[in-house]
């Protein structure tokens, strides 16, 4: 097998009668990445408060949230529902590292402010790689593991209106890989998932995922990512590529004009 060192490993996708006709996306570390200035640091929320020996209880300030494959439908209700439930985790989490109820309010709402403080940035392919899948005629999606405002931060980064389809996690009720998100995307789609292309760069939620779902994939591993991934051997339905302007070396969107020259 190919490493994607070598070049894009596209002969596992489609196949010679196959139509792509939607490509959706990942968008963390896929469309965007994040920039300076980053997200404070946990421990200088803490510290500010007294919490110094808590604070060192708390450990990875990321590792809060709902894990992958998660279901939570009963809290993604609402936009309320969902962030009160957001809260009430890290409520649970401090109270058990040892903050005492007084201090618990305004340490989550800092926590949870600062969490979703991100400063994105688009790849510099994105737009011109979305703009030449929509001209082609193809719907592009976007499905990620994401807070309730995915729509507003695509919007903020600058392809809102590039995007046909956005399903989102919190929305959706579930976290990649679970079912139920793909389900919520293909019924969006209005397409079978024979027709879907799913891009994104980890493993699990991007790649596996999607295929168990029916949609063929394209694993992005760029030379620098946002999130170091693995990169097992490819299974059958699945290509691995460095950029998204590969994509238009793989069969189900080979030989389409709006995709050349787009390096």
């Amino acid at each position: 097998m190919t490493d994607a060192s070598a070049g894009p490993v596209a002969e596992a996708v489609g196949g010679p009668s196959s139509q792509v006709r939607a490509v959706v996306f990942d968008f963390y570390g896929t469309l965007a990445r994040m920039v300076e200035p980053l997200p404070p640091d946990h421990r200088a929320i803490f510290e500010r408060r007294g919490l110094t020996a808590q604070a060192a209880r708390w450990g990875d300030q990321w590792a809060v949230g709902p894990g992958e494959g998660e279901e939570h439908t009963a809290h993604s209700v609402s936009e309320a529902a969902y962030t009160g439930w957001e809260r009430d985790r890290l409520r649970r989490r401090a109270r058990a590292c040892g903050v005492p109820d007084a201090a618990l309010d305004g340490l989550v709402e800092e926590i949870d402010h600062a969490m979703k403080a991100l400063r994105l940035r688009l790849y510099d392919e994105v737009l011109a790689v979305l703009a030449g899948l929509r001209g082609a005629g193809l719907l592009v999606g976007v499905c990620s593991n994401w807070f309730w405002d995915l729509e507003e931060c695509l919007t903020e980064v600058g392809v809102g209106a590039a995007v046909d389809v956005v399903v989102g996690s919190a929305r959706a009720g579930a976290r990649k890989p679970h079912p139920l998100i793909y389900r919520t995307l293909l019924d969006r789609c209005g397409l079978p998932p024979g027709q879907v292309l799913f891009v994104g760069d980890m493993w699990e939620p991007d790649v596996r995922g999607p295929l168990a779902a029916g949609m063929s994939a394209a694993h992005l591993c760029r030379a620098d990512p946002a999130v170091r991934g693995s990169r097992p051997p490819l299974p059958a339905g699945a290509a691995r590529i460095r950029s998204l302007t590969e994509l238009g070396e793989l069969p189900g969107l080979r030989g389409l004009p709006e995709l050349k020259g787009l390096d």
